[in-house]
C-alpha cells in the first residue's frame, strides 16, 4: 500500500463545492451530463438493475470463479458463453485516482475540480471499476483506502437509474 498523495490545489470557489452533492440537487454531479441508456435486452442490464436494488452485480465464470468487468458476452478466462451475475460487497480500495480541474463536458465547467477513482473490489477477484470520490474534492487520496459504494438514484427522469459513486470508510466504521 503506498501513501502517495498530490497537494490540495488551489481552494475550492465556494464552500458548496466541497459538499458530496451538487448545488440544489440531490446529485454528486451538476444537471446536463447525458444520461445513461439502460435497456431491458442489453448486457449491462443486471447490472443496472442491482444499482437499483442497491446491490452491485457483476459478471462470473460459474466453472472457474473468475469475476470480470466490464461485462462480455463470453468469460475473459475460457471463452465460455455460460457467464453469471452475481451480487458482490460494495467495497473495494483505491487502485488509482485523479482530480479533474478542467472537465470536457460543457454541464462540468462549473463543477471541478471532482475526484475520479479507480476501485479493486477484493472480494471479486480484484476486478476494477470507475467512479468518483464523494467528499470533499480537495481531499488527500491515499491508494488503497478503503472506499464502498453510495447508490445514487436519479428519479426524476423518464427512464429511472442508479449510479455508483463511493466514498471512504471512516476509521469508525473499520473498528
Amino acid at each position: 500500500m503506498s501513501n502517495y498523495s498530490v497537494p490540495e490545489g488551489p481552494p475550492a470557489a465556494s464552500t458548496e463545492q466541497a459538499q458530496d452533492l451538487a448545488p440544489n440537487t440531490n446529485y454528486y454531479l451538476p444537471a446536463g451530463l447525458p444520461i445513461p441508456m439502460v435497456e431491458p435486452a442489453a448486457l449491462y442490464a443486471p447490472y443496472w438493475q442491482g444499482t437499483r436494488d442497491e446491490t452491485l452485480k457483476v459478471q462470473c465464470n460459474p466453472a472457474t470463479g473468475v469475476y470480470q468487468w466490464p461485462p462480455q458476452w463470453i468469460t475473459h478466462d475460457t471463452q465460455s458463453f455460460e457467464l453469471e451475475w452475481v451480487e458482490v460487497e460494495p467495497k473495494g480500495v483505491i487502485y488509482s485516482w485523479t482530480r479533474v480541474w478542467h472537465p470536457i463536458h460543457p454541464a462540468l465547467k462549473d463543477a471541478g475540480p471532482y475526484i475520479i477513482v479507480i476501485v479493486e473490489l477484493p472480494h471479486a477477484g480484484g476486478i476494477r471499476m470507475l467512479g468518483n470520490l464523494l467528499g470533499d474534492p480537495h481531499q488527500t487520496v491515499e491508494i488503497g483506502v478503503e472506499v464502498e459504494a453510495v447508490f445514487e438514484h436519479h428519479n426524476d427522469v423518464a427512464a429511472p437509474f442508479t449510479l455508483v459513486q463511493w466514498r471512504v470508510v471512516s476509521l469508525d466504521e473499520l473498528s
